[in-house]
Protein backbone atom coordinates (compact mmCIF):
# COMPACT_ATOMS: atom_id res chain seq x y z
CA UNK A 1 0.00 0.00 0.00
CA UNK A 2 1.20 3.57 -0.60
CA UNK A 3 0.26 5.12 2.77
CA UNK A 4 1.14 8.61 1.48
CA UNK A 5 -0.89 8.87 -1.10
CA UNK A 6 -4.06 7.47 0.62
CA UNK A 7 -3.22 10.18 3.20
CA UNK A 8 -3.42 12.52 0.31
CA UNK A 9 -6.86 11.15 -0.93
CA UNK A 10 -8.50 11.71 2.60
CA UNK A 11 -7.04 14.97 2.71
CA UNK A 12 -8.25 15.99 -1.04
CA UNK A 13 -11.77 14.24 -0.39
CA UNK A 14 -12.04 17.33 2.76
CA UNK A 15 -10.99 20.20 0.29
CA UNK A 16 -13.40 19.05 -2.66
CA UNK A 17 -15.98 18.48 0.05
CA UNK A 18 -15.51 22.15 1.32
CA UNK A 19 -14.72 21.01 4.99
CA UNK A 20 -11.06 20.86 5.21
CA UNK A 21 -10.30 22.98 8.47
CA UNK A 22 -7.71 25.85 8.79
CA UNK A 23 -6.13 26.89 11.77
CA UNK A 24 -6.27 30.93 12.10
CA UNK A 25 -3.15 32.14 14.01
CA UNK A 26 -4.49 34.54 16.56
CA UNK A 27 -2.73 36.69 19.24
CA UNK A 28 -5.10 37.51 21.92
CA UNK A 29 -4.40 40.48 23.55
CA UNK A 30 -4.26 40.95 27.43
CA UNK A 31 -7.32 43.47 28.41
CA UNK A 32 -8.23 43.79 25.14
CA UNK A 33 -10.37 41.15 24.41
CA UNK A 34 -12.41 40.14 22.07
CA UNK A 35 -10.02 42.09 19.75
CA UNK A 36 -6.71 40.18 18.50
CA UNK A 37 -3.74 40.13 16.05
CA UNK A 38 -4.42 38.01 12.93
CA UNK A 39 -1.18 36.68 11.66
CA UNK A 40 -2.04 35.76 8.11
CA UNK A 41 0.47 33.49 6.46
CA UNK A 42 2.74 35.85 4.62
CA UNK A 43 3.66 37.02 7.96
CA UNK A 44 1.50 40.59 8.04
CA UNK A 45 -0.60 40.95 10.95
CA UNK A 46 -3.73 42.70 11.01
CA UNK A 47 -6.35 43.32 14.07
CA UNK A 48 -9.82 41.24 14.27
CA UNK A 49 -12.59 40.75 16.74
CA UNK A 50 -12.44 37.33 18.38
CA UNK A 51 -16.72 36.06 17.76
CA UNK A 52 -16.05 32.61 18.28
CA UNK A 53 -14.20 32.30 21.14
CA UNK A 54 -15.96 30.19 23.85
CA UNK A 55 -14.27 32.45 26.71
CA UNK A 56 -17.70 33.77 27.17
CA UNK A 57 -17.74 35.76 29.71
CA UNK A 58 -13.93 37.21 28.78
CA UNK A 59 -12.62 35.63 31.88
CA UNK A 60 -9.38 34.64 30.54
CA UNK A 61 -8.34 38.35 30.98
CA UNK A 62 -9.91 39.06 34.25
CA UNK A 63 -7.56 40.55 36.93
CA UNK A 64 -8.40 38.33 39.71
CA UNK A 65 -7.68 34.99 37.71
CA UNK A 66 -4.31 36.67 36.15
CA UNK A 67 -3.29 37.79 39.61
CA UNK A 68 -3.60 34.14 41.05
CA UNK A 69 -2.14 32.20 38.11
CA UNK A 70 0.84 34.63 39.01
CA UNK A 71 0.86 33.81 42.24
CA UNK A 72 0.52 30.30 42.05
CA UNK A 73 3.66 29.97 39.17
CA UNK A 74 5.73 32.41 40.89
CA UNK A 75 5.58 30.00 44.08
CA UNK A 76 5.82 26.68 42.84
CA UNK A 77 6.94 26.80 38.94
CA UNK A 78 5.56 25.62 35.88
CA UNK A 79 4.12 22.39 36.01
CA UNK A 80 2.43 20.30 38.21
CA UNK A 81 5.42 17.33 38.04
CA UNK A 82 3.45 14.17 37.97
CA UNK A 83 0.32 12.29 38.04
CA UNK A 84 -2.37 13.04 40.95
CA UNK A 85 -1.30 9.89 42.54
CA UNK A 86 2.40 10.42 42.02
CA UNK A 87 3.54 14.33 43.35
CA UNK A 88 0.60 15.73 41.05
CA UNK A 89 -1.75 16.95 43.96
CA UNK A 90 -1.27 20.40 45.28
CA UNK A 91 -2.93 22.73 47.66
CA UNK A 92 -4.27 24.34 44.76
CA UNK A 93 -5.64 21.49 42.42
CA UNK A 94 -7.54 20.50 45.95
CA UNK A 95 -8.62 24.36 46.30
CA UNK A 96 -10.38 24.18 42.97
CA UNK A 97 -12.03 20.60 43.91
CA UNK A 98 -13.57 22.46 47.05
CA UNK A 99 -15.02 24.71 44.85
CA UNK A 100 -16.41 23.43 42.01
CA UNK A 101 -18.03 20.95 44.98
CA UNK A 102 -19.16 24.09 46.54
CA UNK A 103 -20.47 25.19 43.60
CA UNK A 104 -22.95 21.97 42.84
CA UNK A 105 -23.53 21.13 45.91
CA UNK A 106 -22.04 18.01 45.77
CA UNK A 107 -19.86 16.02 48.44
CA UNK A 108 -17.01 16.08 46.27
CA UNK A 109 -15.43 17.42 43.04
CA UNK A 110 -12.57 15.52 40.59
CA UNK A 111 -10.65 17.78 38.44
CA UNK A 112 -9.49 16.59 34.63
CA UNK A 113 -7.45 18.10 32.27
CA UNK A 114 -10.02 19.05 30.10
CA UNK A 115 -13.93 17.94 30.46
CA UNK A 116 -13.39 15.53 26.88
CA UNK A 117 -11.47 13.79 29.27
CA UNK A 118 -13.98 13.92 32.10
CA UNK A 119 -16.51 12.88 30.28
CA UNK A 120 -14.40 10.04 28.12
CA UNK A 121 -12.55 8.94 31.35
CA UNK A 122 -16.04 9.02 33.47
CA UNK A 123 -17.96 7.09 30.86
CA UNK A 124 -15.48 4.70 30.05
CA UNK A 125 -15.29 3.56 33.28
CA UNK A 126 -18.92 3.12 34.35
CA UNK A 127 -19.21 -0.46 33.36
CA UNK A 128 -16.52 -1.19 35.86
CA UNK A 129 -18.39 -0.16 38.58
CA UNK A 130 -21.78 -1.44 37.36
CA UNK A 131 -21.53 -4.53 35.32
CA UNK A 132 -24.45 -4.86 32.97
CA UNK A 133 -25.22 -1.17 33.17
CA UNK A 134 -27.41 0.45 30.14
CA UNK A 135 -26.15 3.85 29.25
CA UNK A 136 -29.19 5.76 27.51
CA UNK A 137 -27.91 8.36 25.41
CA UNK A 138 -29.30 11.45 23.59
CA UNK A 139 -28.55 11.29 19.91
CA UNK A 140 -27.23 14.77 20.04
CA UNK A 141 -24.95 14.01 22.77
CA UNK A 142 -21.04 15.47 22.47
CA UNK A 143 -17.81 13.33 20.79
CA UNK A 144 -16.64 12.90 24.39
CA UNK A 145 -19.49 11.27 25.61
CA UNK A 146 -20.51 8.97 22.61
CA UNK A 147 -16.31 8.11 22.96
CA UNK A 148 -16.77 7.30 26.69
CA UNK A 149 -19.58 5.25 25.84
CA UNK A 150 -18.67 3.58 23.26
CA UNK A 151 -15.37 2.35 24.55
CA UNK A 152 -17.59 1.71 27.89
CA UNK A 153 -18.00 -1.35 26.21
CA UNK A 154 -21.81 -2.37 28.05
CA UNK A 155 -25.22 -1.93 26.20
CA UNK A 156 -26.15 1.68 24.28
CA UNK A 157 -29.59 2.99 23.59
CA UNK A 158 -29.70 6.16 21.63
CA UNK A 159 -32.89 8.51 22.21
CA UNK A 160 -34.14 10.98 19.55
CA UNK A 161 -32.82 14.38 20.50
CA UNK A 162 -34.36 15.81 23.96
CA UNK A 163 -37.46 13.59 22.81
CA UNK A 164 -38.64 11.85 26.26
CA UNK A 165 -41.33 9.68 24.76
CA UNK A 166 -38.61 7.85 23.38
CA UNK A 167 -36.46 7.60 26.10
CA UNK A 168 -39.43 6.08 28.12
CA UNK A 169 -40.11 3.59 25.89
CA UNK A 170 -36.43 2.41 25.81
CA UNK A 171 -36.38 2.62 29.56
CA UNK A 172 -39.58 0.26 29.71
CA UNK A 173 -38.67 -2.17 26.97
CA UNK A 174 -35.24 -3.27 29.16
CA UNK A 175 -34.85 -5.68 32.19
CA UNK A 176 -36.33 -3.36 35.23
CA UNK A 177 -33.57 -4.54 37.38
CA UNK A 178 -30.49 -3.91 35.37
CA UNK A 179 -28.43 -1.09 35.92
CA UNK A 180 -29.65 2.07 34.14
CA UNK A 181 -27.81 5.73 33.47
CA UNK A 182 -29.26 8.27 31.23
CA UNK A 183 -26.42 10.79 29.35
CA UNK A 184 -27.77 14.34 28.37
CA UNK A 185 -26.70 17.83 28.12
CA UNK A 186 -28.05 20.99 29.81
CA UNK A 187 -27.14 23.37 26.50
CA UNK A 188 -26.26 21.64 23.37
CA UNK A 189 -24.05 23.76 21.90
CA UNK A 190 -23.93 23.74 17.98
CA UNK A 191 -27.85 24.91 18.15
CA UNK A 192 -28.00 26.93 22.00
CA UNK A 193 -30.85 24.70 22.34
CA UNK A 194 -31.71 23.24 26.74
CA UNK A 195 -32.23 19.37 27.61
CA UNK A 196 -35.65 18.61 29.40
CA UNK A 197 -33.97 18.24 32.38
CA UNK A 198 -36.62 18.06 35.02
CA UNK A 199 -38.59 15.47 32.47
CA UNK A 200 -35.21 13.02 32.44
CA UNK A 201 -35.10 13.06 36.23
CA UNK A 202 -38.23 12.17 36.65
CA UNK A 203 -38.24 9.23 34.18
CA UNK A 204 -35.01 8.68 36.48
CA UNK A 205 -36.67 8.19 39.18
CA UNK A 206 -39.27 6.12 38.00
CA UNK A 207 -36.84 3.63 36.49
CA UNK A 208 -34.50 3.38 39.00
CA UNK A 209 -31.79 4.97 36.75
CA UNK A 210 -28.44 7.51 37.44
CA UNK A 211 -28.32 10.85 36.24
CA UNK A 212 -25.40 12.53 34.40
CA UNK A 213 -25.62 15.69 32.62
CA UNK A 214 -23.16 17.49 31.05
CA UNK A 215 -23.21 21.32 31.86
CA UNK A 216 -20.16 22.19 29.71
CA UNK A 217 -21.81 25.26 27.93
CA UNK A 218 -23.65 26.27 31.24
CA UNK A 219 -21.18 26.74 34.33
CA UNK A 220 -20.26 30.03 34.98
CA UNK A 221 -23.33 31.03 32.75
CA UNK A 222 -26.83 30.05 34.17
CA UNK A 223 -28.20 29.97 38.09
CA UNK A 224 -27.39 32.41 40.57
CA UNK A 225 -23.76 31.10 41.05
CA UNK A 226 -23.03 30.13 37.95
CA UNK A 227 -23.66 26.32 38.42
CA UNK A 228 -25.39 26.05 35.67
CA UNK A 229 -28.87 24.73 33.98
CA UNK A 230 -29.65 22.29 36.55
CA UNK A 231 -29.12 25.26 39.65
CA UNK A 232 -30.72 28.06 37.62
CA UNK A 233 -34.15 25.44 37.51
CA UNK A 234 -33.70 23.81 40.62
CA UNK A 235 -33.03 20.65 39.96
CA UNK A 236 -29.09 20.17 40.89
CA UNK A 237 -29.89 17.87 43.61
CA UNK A 238 -31.30 15.49 41.27
CA UNK A 239 -28.27 14.88 38.96
CA UNK A 240 -26.09 12.15 40.23
CA UNK A 241 -22.66 13.36 37.83
CA UNK A 242 -22.13 16.68 37.17
CA UNK A 243 -20.03 17.29 34.21
CA UNK A 244 -18.36 20.65 33.83
CA UNK A 245 -15.26 22.47 31.83
CA UNK A 246 -13.10 25.47 33.38
CA UNK A 247 -11.94 26.40 29.72
CA UNK A 248 -14.92 28.18 28.43
CA UNK A 249 -16.83 30.71 30.89
CA UNK A 250 -14.23 30.08 33.61
CA UNK A 251 -11.15 31.23 30.63
CA UNK A 252 -8.95 28.64 31.65
CA UNK A 253 -8.24 24.98 31.17
CA UNK A 254 -9.22 21.95 32.66
CA UNK A 255 -12.69 19.65 33.11
CA UNK A 256 -14.15 17.94 36.07
CA UNK A 257 -16.85 15.97 37.35
CA UNK A 258 -18.94 16.41 40.56
CA UNK A 259 -20.83 14.10 42.20
CA UNK A 260 -20.87 12.10 45.72
CA UNK A 261 -17.51 11.43 47.60
CA UNK A 262 -17.67 7.86 46.58
CA UNK A 263 -18.44 8.12 43.00
CA UNK A 264 -15.64 10.29 42.62
CA UNK A 265 -13.13 8.48 44.65
CA UNK A 266 -14.98 5.20 42.60
CA UNK A 267 -13.82 7.08 39.26
CA UNK A 268 -10.60 8.03 41.02
CA UNK A 269 -9.43 5.05 41.50
CA UNK A 270 -10.78 3.17 38.34
CA UNK A 271 -10.77 5.37 35.27
CA UNK A 272 -7.36 5.13 33.13
CA UNK A 273 -7.82 8.70 31.62
CA UNK A 274 -7.35 9.72 35.34
CA UNK A 275 -5.18 7.99 36.68
CA UNK A 276 -2.28 8.04 34.33
CA UNK A 277 -2.48 11.70 33.26
CA UNK A 278 -0.48 14.45 34.43
CA UNK A 279 -2.18 16.54 36.48
CA UNK A 280 -3.09 20.46 35.26
CA UNK A 281 0.09 22.84 36.27
CA UNK A 282 -0.93 24.48 39.96
CA UNK A 283 -0.86 28.08 38.24
CA UNK A 284 -3.86 27.00 35.95
CA UNK A 285 -5.64 25.27 38.85
CA UNK A 286 -5.28 28.24 41.11
CA UNK A 287 -6.32 30.69 38.29
CA UNK A 288 -9.29 28.19 37.50
CA UNK A 289 -10.01 28.54 41.36
CA UNK A 290 -10.25 32.19 41.13
CA UNK A 291 -12.68 32.34 38.40
CA UNK A 292 -15.15 29.65 39.87
CA UNK A 293 -14.92 32.09 43.09
CA UNK A 294 -15.52 35.24 41.47
CA UNK A 295 -18.18 34.04 39.05
CA UNK A 296 -20.21 33.22 41.88
CA UNK A 297 -20.82 36.82 43.27
CA UNK A 298 -21.25 38.24 39.74
CA UNK A 299 -24.61 38.21 38.46
CA UNK A 300 -24.01 41.45 36.64
CA UNK A 301 -21.84 40.04 34.52
CA UNK A 302 -24.03 37.28 33.38
CA UNK A 303 -26.58 39.78 33.21
CA UNK A 304 -24.47 41.73 30.57
CA UNK A 305 -23.92 38.55 28.36
CA UNK A 306 -27.18 37.52 27.83
CA UNK A 307 -28.19 40.98 27.38
CA UNK A 308 -25.58 41.16 24.16
CA UNK A 309 -26.66 37.81 22.87
CA UNK A 310 -30.34 39.11 22.80
CA UNK A 311 -29.03 42.15 21.36
CA UNK A 312 -27.09 40.21 18.50
CA UNK A 313 -29.97 37.40 18.10
CA UNK A 314 -32.62 40.72 17.54
CA UNK A 315 -30.53 42.57 14.97
CA UNK A 316 -29.59 39.31 12.99
CA UNK A 317 -33.44 38.55 12.92
CA UNK A 318 -34.41 41.77 11.58
CA UNK A 319 -32.14 41.52 8.67
CA UNK A 320 -34.32 38.35 7.86
CA UNK A 321 -30.94 35.93 8.85
CA UNK A 322 -31.24 32.19 9.58
CA UNK A 323 -30.63 32.24 13.16
CA UNK A 324 -31.36 30.06 15.42
CA UNK A 325 -32.55 31.00 18.65
CA UNK A 326 -33.54 28.81 21.40
CA UNK A 327 -33.26 31.37 23.97
CA UNK A 328 -29.52 30.65 25.07
CA UNK A 329 -26.47 32.68 24.85
CA UNK A 330 -25.29 30.91 21.56
CA UNK A 331 -25.86 32.29 18.62
CA UNK A 332 -26.12 30.14 15.41
CA UNK A 333 -26.26 31.37 11.87
CA UNK A 334 -27.66 28.69 9.25
CA UNK A 335 -25.83 28.38 5.96
CA UNK A 336 -26.67 24.69 4.39
CA UNK A 337 -23.71 24.72 2.31
CA UNK A 338 -20.14 23.87 3.40
CA UNK A 339 -18.74 25.87 0.75
CA UNK A 340 -20.77 28.70 1.43
CA UNK A 341 -19.99 29.00 4.87
CA UNK A 342 -16.10 28.55 4.63
CA UNK A 343 -16.30 31.52 2.04
CA UNK A 344 -18.65 33.43 4.80
CA UNK A 345 -15.96 32.75 7.32
CA UNK A 346 -12.86 33.92 4.86
CA UNK A 347 -14.47 36.58 4.08
CA UNK A 348 -15.39 38.40 7.36
CA UNK A 349 -11.89 37.90 8.12
CA UNK A 350 -10.20 39.00 5.52
CA UNK A 351 -12.98 41.79 4.19
CA UNK A 352 -13.93 42.94 7.50
CA UNK A 353 -11.66 41.78 10.11
CA UNK A 354 -14.46 39.76 12.23
CA UNK A 355 -13.13 36.02 13.22
CA UNK A 356 -15.33 33.26 13.20
CA UNK A 357 -14.88 29.68 11.95
CA UNK A 358 -17.22 27.73 9.55
CA UNK A 359 -19.06 25.20 11.55
CA UNK A 360 -19.14 21.86 8.93
CA UNK A 361 -19.84 18.16 8.60
CA UNK A 362 -19.20 16.13 11.15
CA UNK A 363 -19.41 18.56 13.63
CA UNK A 364 -23.39 19.23 12.67
CA UNK A 365 -25.10 16.81 9.99
CA UNK A 366 -24.45 17.60 6.32
CA UNK A 367 -26.89 20.62 5.16
CA UNK A 368 -26.76 22.43 8.47
CA UNK A 369 -23.32 24.00 8.19
CA UNK A 370 -23.28 27.46 10.16
CA UNK A 371 -21.80 30.22 11.41
CA UNK A 372 -21.48 30.00 15.36
CA UNK A 373 -21.30 33.71 16.92
CA UNK A 374 -20.70 34.14 20.76
CA UNK A 375 -21.35 37.38 22.06
CA UNK A 376 -19.77 38.30 25.71
CA UNK A 377 -19.88 41.18 27.46
CA UNK A 378 -17.15 43.05 26.30
CA UNK A 379 -18.42 42.82 22.61
CA UNK A 380 -20.25 46.55 22.88
CA UNK A 381 -23.03 47.96 20.29
CA UNK A 382 -19.69 49.05 17.71
CA UNK A 383 -18.37 45.61 17.34
CA UNK A 384 -22.49 44.58 17.16
CA UNK A 385 -23.05 47.04 14.78
CA UNK A 386 -19.88 45.92 12.29
CA UNK A 387 -20.57 42.58 12.25
CA UNK A 388 -24.32 42.89 11.52
CA UNK A 389 -23.59 45.25 8.65
CA UNK A 390 -20.70 42.76 7.14
CA UNK A 391 -22.64 39.42 7.69
CA UNK A 392 -25.77 41.87 6.20
CA UNK A 393 -23.58 42.33 2.73
CA UNK A 394 -21.90 39.47 2.58
CA UNK A 395 -25.51 37.49 2.58
CA UNK A 396 -26.32 39.54 -0.49
CA UNK A 397 -23.08 39.14 -2.12
CA UNK A 398 -23.05 35.11 -2.01
CA UNK A 399 -26.52 35.00 -3.28
CA UNK A 400 -27.52 32.83 -0.30
CA UNK A 401 -32.02 33.06 -0.07
CA UNK A 402 -32.56 34.61 3.43
CA UNK A 403 -36.22 33.65 3.28
CA UNK A 404 -35.78 30.74 2.33
CA UNK A 405 -32.91 29.23 4.71
CA UNK A 406 -34.80 30.87 7.53
CA UNK A 407 -37.73 28.45 6.08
Amino acid sequence: MNYSARIDESLARLHEEGRYRTFIDIERQKGRFPHALWRRPDGTERPVTVWCGNDYLGMGQHPAVLEAMHEAIDATGAGSGGTRNISGTTIYHKRLEAELADLHHKESALLFTSAYIANDATLSTLAKLFPGLIIYSDALNHASMIEGIRRNGGEKRIFRHNDTAHLRALLEADDPAAPKLIAFESVYSMDGDFGPIEEICDLADEFNALTYIDEVHAVGMYGPRGAGVAERDGLMHRIDLINGTLAKAYGVMGGYIAASENFCDAIRSYAPGFIFTTSLPPAVAAGAAASVAHLKTDQDLRDRHRQQANALKLRLRGLGLPTIDHGSHIVPVHVGDPVHCKMLSDMLLEDFGIYVQPINFPTVPRGTERLRFTPSPVHGPAETDHLVRALDALWSHCALNRAELAG
